[in-house]
C-alpha cells in the first residue's frame, strides 16, 4: 500500500496516522504548555486532513503528555482535533500509548491497541504487536537526525524489522519534543521492541519549507558518511 510523508505525518492509502501530540506537554513552571502551541498543534493538524482529505485517521499513541492531570486547555485541543476530522468528514481513531493512562477523560470516540489498514497495522510501539503485518507504523521514539550540527525531526523506514516486516517508525506531532539523536543509536537504545537493527533504518526527513522529503542512506551507512 503507498505511503505518503507530510508535516511529521504519515498517509498510508487513504488514512491518515500522526503520533506522539503529548498535548500538554509544557516547558515546566505553572504552565502545562506555552500560550499558543495547542493552537499550533491543531491548525498543523487541520493542514494535514484538508491536504490529503483521508476517510480515516489515527492517533498512534501519546495523544496525552501528563499521567495526572487533564486541564481544559488540554481538552480544548483534544477537541480541536476531533474538530478537523468531523469538518472533512474524516473517523478519528487513537490506539492509546503508555502516556495515555487518563485518555478516558477527553476522550469518547473509537479506541484500538492496535489498528489494521490493509497490509499496514499502525500502533504505538511501547509494546510488541499481537497483529501480523507487512507493515507496522509506530511512533513512542521521537526520532530526530543530526545533520550538521541541526536536528531535524525525522521518519525512520527499515525493511525486515520486526518478524520480518517493515517498520515505519513516525517523528513526535509535537513540537515541543526534543526527541532523541538517532545518529549513533543502536538497536537496544530504542524503547520500541519493534527496532531491531539500526543499522538498517533509513531517515527521512520532511522538509517544510520546499514541502518535499529528503530520504537518507541507512543509519549504518550514513554514520560513514557524517
Amino acid at each position: 500500500m503507498e505511503q505518503t510523508y507530510d508535516g511529521r505525518g504519515l498517509l498510508v492509502g487513504e488514512t491518515l496516522v500522526v503520533a506522539d501530540c503529548h498535548v500538554g506537554r509544557g516547558t515546566g513552571g505553572e504552565l502545562e504548555f506555552p500560550v499558543g502551541s495547542g493552537t499550533d498543534m491543531v491548525e498543523r493538524f487541520r493542514g494535514l486532513v484538508e491536504r490529503h482529505d483521508p476517510g480515516e485517521v489515527v492517533l498512534a499513541g501519546d495523544l496525552l503528555h501528563s499521567f495526572r492531570t487533564v486541564p481544559r486547555t488540554v481538552a480544548d485541543t483534544v477537541a480541536g482535533l476531533q474538530a478537523a476530522c468531523r469538518e472533512a468528514g474524516a473517523r478519528l481513531v487513537v490506539t492509546p500509548g503508555n502516556h495515555d493512562t487518563m485518555l478516558d477523560s477527553v476522550w469518547d470516540g473509537p479506541t484500538e491497541r492496535e489498528y489494521r489498514v490493509g497490509d499496514t497495522v499502525v500502533l504505538h510501539g511501547h509494546e510488541a504487536p499481537e497483529s501480523e503485518a507487512d507493515r507496522y507504523v509506530v511512533g513512542h521514539d521521537h526520532p530526530t537526525i543530526e545533520i550538521e550540527g541541526q536536528r531535524r525531526p525525522c521518519y525512520l523506514v527499515g525493511e525486515g524489522q520486526y518478524r520480518s516486516s517493515e517498520v515505519v517508525m513516525l517523528p513526535s506531532f509535537n513540537k515541543l519534543n526534543a526527541g532523541v539523536r538517532v545518529n549513533s543509536m543502536s538497536a537496544g537504545d530504542f524503547q520500541s521492541p519493534l527496532v531491531t537493527d539500526a543499522d538498517r533504518l533509513a531517515p527521512v526527513v520532511w522538509d517544510e519549507a520546499a514541502r518535499e522529503t529528503r530520504e537518507f542512506p541507512p543509519l549504518g551507512e550514513f554514520r560513514r558518511m557524517l
